[in-house]
């Protein structure tokens, strides 16, 4: 007996309707002193389906936010004023427990290797450069929230 033939374009199997739903439900925090990049990402979420997005341009907002809204993912961009997006990782690497996994993924105008390597060494987790593809940005955030809601349910 032979097998199916197998379909690469396919989602994988776990991309369920109800996997969908539950990664859409997440609260994502989008950080970028730009509105104009904020409008345009959250446009490109909403697009998408995601409902819960909390956005800010004063890098300073994080800590507040982050405790109030607990969110799922950030995305964050580096070059801001009043707090650069390194810093403001740190902040989130000190401020989440250690048992935790609250991914971010950093989206730059900034494409040095430098930039890159020192934001994966301070605890982002995907690193997009602007100007941003929305189908690989949409993918990445959710890879990334897969794998807090796989991490949620372990």
């Amino acid at each position: 007996m032979s097998a199916a033939p197998v379909d690469h374009d396919a989602p994988p199997a776990f991309h369920d309707a109800g996997r969908r739903a539950r990664l859409r439900a997440c609260t994502l925090l989008l950080v970028d002193d730009e509105p104009a990049n904020l409008d345009l990402l959250e446009a490109v979420l909403e697009g998408d389906g995601y409902e819960r997005i909390v956005r800010t341009t004063d890098a300073r907002e994080v800590p507040a936010l982050v405790a109030r809204h607990a969110p799922d993912l950030v995305l964050l961009d580096l070059h801001m004023p009043h707090r650069h997006g390194l810093d403001v990782l740190a902040d989130l690497r000190r401020d989440t427990p250690p048992d935790d996994y609250r991914p971010v993924l950093v989206l730059t105008a900034d494409a040095t290797g430098e930039a890159k390597e020192r934001a994966l060494a301070r605890g982002a987790r995907d690193f997009v450069t602007k100007p941003f593809d929305a189908t690989e940005v949409l993918l990445r955030v959710e890879n990334l929230l897969d794998t807090r809601l796989l991490h949620a349910d372990a």
